[in-house]
């Protein structure tokens, strides 16, 4: 399907940042948490809206790990798409892109919380939507 992925070149230094103020793992780590959140939002994006891709690039198997299977699974439930769709790997990464930006602009808002509290206060209010 796709050997890798590339963040836009504004979204190479916040996931750098990201990575050091929420101190929740590796850069991969922050991608994947990106995509998750951007999903979350339960927005579809446009690929004519696809951003550059000279930024910070991931190996399939660096973002994923063994769990790709079920990134793929999220993108083509969202977007529903068959797992071998050519157009997954471009929502793939707007989403990481956008999911980038929403941390980011967040987490600027909000200078004292750490990536541990952050997660948890997400997690607390998904599950308060589902109850």
């Amino acid at each position: 399907m796709f050997t890798q992925i590339s963040t836009t070149k504004e979204n190479k230094e916040i996931v750098s940042q990201l990575t050091r103020t929420l101190g929740l793992g590796t850069e991969n780590v922050i991608a994947r948490i990106a995509l998750a959140y951007s999903l979350s939002k339960d927005r579809t994006l446009e690929l004519s809206n696809i951003g550059n891709s000279t930024g910070k690039g991931y190996s399939k198997s660096v973002l994923f790990g063994e769990y790709y299977d079920y990134y793929l699974g999220l993108i083509c439930v969202h977007y529903n798409l068959y797992k071998t769709d050519k157009d997954l790997p471009k929502y793939i990464k707007m989403h990481i892109d956008d999911g980038l930006q929403l941390l980011n602009e967040e987490i600027n808002e909000r200078s004292n919380i750490d990536g541990f509290d952050f997660l948890v206060e997400k997690i607390e209010s998904g599950l308060q939507m589902i109850i």
